[in-house]
């Protein structure tokens, strides 16, 4: 069945079958099976020409090859500046256009950001970025051809976002992936610094690079829902998706629409300690560390004790010493373009 799709085309097969309840008599019922069929009037694909250190804008000929080849009507959308994706998004406001992000997890967060203030919540990804955790935890694709062709044949599923206010952001933004407090968002400063590296080698190296400087991170405050937690975790991870950074596996085992983010959080220790935990990260087995918890949330309430808070939702910067963050789930409020299941 085609989820969220107002133009349709129906077909209806009704077979009465026989059930047998108790051996003394049966019961005569029918099962109704019906076939839907997609019909998307065109995709806007919104292209970032900078993203994966500005690779994306040789794959633009594939794309437009493709949709030419199998006759899928298109507007293409080139970015010129920042924020320019999400201005182009929000001025869509026919529900039946499926608005695509060609780019990296800032490109999708931009058209996201869009699509909130648009009339159209449908949402498709092709990934020619640098990490694209959000492809890879929403529909666990990061393939350019084999996100292309979804195309073919529509499908949708209805996930959630995150929002955060705080910052630059005091009445909020929207993320797909996730949030990050600390460490990993002072990692992904250094990593867009790296002109000629990209993806999960960016990241590393500047983990590697931050761990030589070591900086010391403030004690915070951290209500989940109704519990409370205080300390001076090195990082926190507040997941929409299951990874980071191309290679961090956050919330391995994050779902995109139940409702819920996951949180991922490692105590400061002892340098040498703070590599092997990456490690685990890696593997995506950090929970059975004894200085990291994890669990889950619909809504994240973080105080700043002391000095402030480093934070990204989906690689953009959110602020860079902030003291206040309240961070939530918006359930079911996007259809994404993404495989038949």
């Amino acid at each position: 069945m085609c989820l969220y799709n107002n133009t349709t085309e129906h077909e209806i097969k009704v077979e009465a079958i026989v059930f047998s309840v108790f051996p003394e008599f049966h019961v005569i019922g029918y099962i109704i099976y019906e076939k839907e069929q997609c019909v998307v009037k065109r995709f806007c694909i919104i292209m970032n020409p900078v993203a994966g250190k500005g690779s994306a804008l040789k794959l633009q000929p594939i794309i437009q090859q493709f949709m030419e080849d199998h006759g899928i009507p298109l507007d293409l959308h080139l970015t010129q500046f920042p924020g320019h994706a999400a201005l182009i998004a929000s001025q869509v406001d026919d529900p039946e256009v499926t608005v695509i992000a060609a780019g990296g997890d800032g490109t999708s967060n931009e058209v996201l950001n869009g699509l909130m203030d648009s009339g159209t919540r449908r949402m498709g990804v092709l990934p020619v970025g640098s990490g694209n955790d959000f492809s890879y935890g929403s529909i666990g694709q990061t393939s350019l051809p084999g996100c292309l062709e979804l195309l073919k044949d529509p499908w949708y599923q209805s996930i959630d976002v995150g929002l955060v206010r705080g910052g630059f952001f005091p009445d909020g933004r929207y993320f797909a992936n996730g949030v990050g407090i600390g460490f990993d968002t002072l990692v992904g400063f250094e990593a867009a610094k790296m002109k000629r590296i990209r993806g999960a080698s960016a990241y590393a190296l500047a983990a590697l690079k931050l761990l030589a400087v070591y900086p010391r991170f403030p004690e915070l405050k951290i209500t989940i829902d109704s519990r409370e937690i205080t300390g001076a975790p090195i990082l926190i991870s507040l997941m929409n998706g299951k990874r980071m950074g191309g290679a961090f596996h956050m919330a391995p085992t994050a779902e995109i629409n139940d409702g819920l983010l996951n949180y991922c959080m490692t105590r400061q220790g002892k340098r040498g300690k703070l590599l092997r935990d990456m490690m685990h990260y890696l593997k995506g087995d950090q929970h059975l560390l004894e200085d990291t918890f994890t669990g889950q949330g619909s809504r994240f309430v973080i105080t700043a004790l002391t000095g402030g808070m480093a934070v990204h939702a989906d690689g953009e910067t959110i602020c860079e010493a902030g003291t206040e963050l309240e961070v939530t789930c918006v359930p079911s409020v996007v259809q994404l373009l993404s495989p038949r299941k």
